[in-house]
């Protein structure tokens, strides 16, 4: 069942780079996985597919 699953407890995170939105700041910004890493500290990701979508 290899690659079926997503990433498991204690994989890395494939290289990637995001859209993110800052409501302190209130604007958009990109953050990629590159810099989290050098940051050294520890970081949960998790988003909301449909998020921001008018119904």
């Amino acid at each position: 069942m290899e690659g079926c699953c997503g990433l498991r407890v204690g994989q890395k995170v494939p290289d990637f780079k995001i859209e993110t939105f800052d409501p302190e700041v209130g604007g958009f910004g990109e953050i990629c996985s590159e810099d989290l890493r050098k940051k050294g500290s520890w970081t949960a990701l998790f988003f909301y597919p449909a998020d921001f979508t008018f119904v």
